[in-house]
C-alpha cells in the first residue's frame, strides 16, 4: 500500500509553495510550546526542495523554536494551572514530572537533550517556566538543542540532495509503515 509515497510527494510540493517559509516558521514557534507537530516534518522536505536554502531553512527554524520556547517557558511561568488539564489530556503529564526531575538535577543539560533529541520539547520549555530555571541557560541550551537538530537535518538534506529525494521517494511506503509498526509496538509495551 503506498499511502506514505502519496504523502511525500505531497509534502514536497507543499515545500515549493510561495508560503512554505511563513509556514515553516509559525510551525516552528507553536510546536515549542503547543503544536503537536515537530518543524522537522517540513524543514527536511523544503531543505531536500531547495538545498541553496537549507541554511537559512535550518536557521528560521532554529530561532522561531527558541523563541517559541520562551513562550512556553512564560506559559509555564505564568499560566500552568490553565494548561495542566491540557498536558494531561494528551497523556504528557508522566513526561512532565519527568522534566521536573530532570531540571532539579540537570538544569541546562535537560533543555539542550531536550532540544535535541525527539523528547517533547514543549513539555520542557513549560516545565523549565514551572521550575523557575535562569532564563539566560534556558536560551543558551534551547538555541544550541534546537539548533544542532536544525542544522543536521538540513545538512542531511542538502548533501543528499536530487539522489536522496529519490531513494526517499522509493524506500518511504517501507520507512512509513516500519516506524508505524515500531510506534504500535511501543505503545503496547510502555502503556
Amino acid at each position: 500500500m503506498q499511502l506514505f509515497s502519496k504523502i511525500y510527494v505531497r509534502v514536497l510540493l507543499w515545500s515549493r509553495h510561495k508560503y512554505a517559509t511563513y509556514w515553516l516558521a509559525l510551525v516552528s514557534f507553536t510546536e515549542s510550546s503547543c503544536f503537536l507537530i515537530p518543524p522537522d516534518v517540513m524543514l527536511a522536505p523544503m531543505a531536500l526542495a531547495k538545498p541553496d536554502k537549507a541554511w537559512f531553512y535550518a536557521g528560521l527554524t532554529t530561532i522561531m523554536s527558541v523563541l517559541g520556547g520562551l513562550l512556553g517557558y512564560m506559559i509555564g511561568s505564568y499560566a500552568f494551572q490553565l494548561i495542566e488539564p491540557w498536558i494531561q489530556s494528551l497523556g504528557y503529564m508522566h513526561a512532565y514530572q519527568l522534566a521536573e526531575v530532570w531540571f532539579e538535577q540537570w538544569g541546562f543539560w535537560a533543555i539542550f537533550l531536550a532540544g535535541f533529541t525527539p523528547i517533547p520539547y514543549k513539555i520542557f520549555t513549560i516545565a523549565s517556566g514551572v521550575a523557575g530555571m535562569a532564563l539566560i541557560p534556558f536560551i543558551i541550551g534551547s538555541t544550541i538543542g534546537r539548533g544542532l537538530r536544525f542544522f543536521l537535518v538540513a545538512a542531511l538534506m542538502y548533501w543528499g540532495g536530487k539522489r536522496l529525494e529519490m531513494q526517499l521517494l522509493n524506500w518511504i511506503d517501507r520507512i512509513g509503515w516500519a516506524t508505524v509498526a515500531l510506534a504500535l509496538t511501543g505503545y503496547f509495551i510502555f502503556a
